[in-house]
């Protein structure tokens, strides 16, 4: 079995361990040397040139992605050709653009913030008018842990995207009150077969996601349930092959709303890798692949994921390994392979424990040793 992943970052890195456990091929399609999956690296080239990613392709049996920007026609290109491509083109294009996304959703009945598409300052005007005088605007394509994202309460305030999308669509969106944020994941093989991970709760700092508690803490069975529930239905919905992470408000009226999805392992399943039956990276796998899938439990009380986020200046962060392995044997370190610059996720770390507390003390000290 021979597995393609287009993009050479940490998720692809990722996939390595559980590659080799299950007799797996992996090769990567990187956009540069040196990247976060170099150790399974086949080739570096451009993701949006078609004539190399079919090259890249001719050599395995599914392709699969570290990221959602591939371009419409290129994934078209691989269809075409006969590739087994999961996710699909059909699918990606709801991770790719943000108003096709909220479109469908609408359509499946999903619970979401209140949302336009305005072409114009005036039509963002009239959604403040309506909605306090506060919302959030997000472009509509490429933004990512923050990047895209503005609150807004004048349309002034994204004149610049107005210009840069030159007549073209922004989203807008509600401000949403909400008590916190929580994510649903769910893998779906191609023959339709699913399993719901447990819903998480996902803390975020600056618009990166630091830390993600699972199972979310005094997460009702009701909610649990509704939660795991929308997951499926969206990746039926859209097509989904391989993971679905489905980012959630929980608002303080006790309602969810979808607010991003992902259609790749994300980091809010970063958690599973030494907390679940099932790690997401062999879970995604065994779904491209159209495997059976794993069981998706938790594999102890409770499990704490605490992002390593910048890292030490000047030094390695393996530098920094013995000290806090000695002082955290329970930590589970896992790195990037990046150098340490501030802001920049370089590794993360997970702890399982009985208990939510001492989870969660011992992932923050442990990260601390990388600050």
């Amino acid at each position: 079995m021979r597995v393609g992943v287009i993009g050479g970052g940490q998720l692809a890195r990722m996939m390595i361990a559980p590659a080799v456990e299950m007799g797996i091929e992996l090769s990567v399609l990187a956009e540069q040397e040196g990247m976060s999956a170099a150790l399974a690296q086949a080739a570096v080239g451009d993701y949006r040139d078609a004539q190399t990613v079919l090259a890249f392709a001719k050599d395995v049996d599914v392709i699969t992605f570290d990221h959602e920007h591939v371009p419409q026609d290129v994934l078209h290109a691989l269809v075409d050709a006969g590739v087994a491509v999961h996710p699909g083109p059909d699918a990606l294009r709801f991770a790719q653009d943000k108003l096709v996304m909220r479109r469908r959703l609408a359509e499946l009945g999903a619970p979401q913030p209140d949302w336009a598409a305005v072409a114009e300052p005036s039509e963002l005007q009239a959604f403040l008018d309506d909605h306090g005088g506060r919302a959030v605007v997000k472009t509509p394509r490429g933004g990512y842990d923050g990047k895209g994202v503005k609150v807004v309460s004048r349309p002034e305030d994204v004149a610049d995207w107005f210009a840069d999308f030159d007549g073209e669509a922004l989203l807008v969106e509600e401000l949403v009150d909400f008590r916190r944020e929580l994510a649903q994941q769910v893998a779906r093989r191609p023959s339709g077969g699913m399993v719901a991970y447990p819903v998480v709760e996902t803390v975020q700092r600056g618009g990166v996601c630091a830390e993600v508690l699972a199972p979310a803490p005094d997460a009702s069975e009701k909610l649990m349930e509704v939660a795991a529930r929308l997951g499926k239905t969206i990746a039926e919905g859209l097509r989904v092959t391989g993971m679905l992470a489905v980012e959630l408000f929980e608002t303080v009226d006790d309602r969810i709303l979808v607010n991003e999805l992902a259609m790749r392992p994300h980091n809010s399943g970063h958690w599973t890798q030494d907390g679940a039956v099932t790690g997401q990276f062999e879970q995604h796998l065994r779904a491209v692949l159209d495997l059976p899938l794993g069981a998706p439990d938790v594999a102890a009380g409770a499990v704490v994921m605490v992002n390593i986020l910048g890292g030490p200046q000047g030094e390695q962060l393996t530098d920094r390994f013995a000290a806090a392995m000695a002082a955290h044997p329970l930590a589970k370190i896992h790195t990037y392979g990046k150098e340490p610059r501030p802001g920049r996720k370089v590794g993360h770390v997970n702890v399982a424990a009985d208990e939510l507390d001492d989870a969660a003390y011992e992932a923050r000290a442990a990260a601390a040793f990388f600050d």
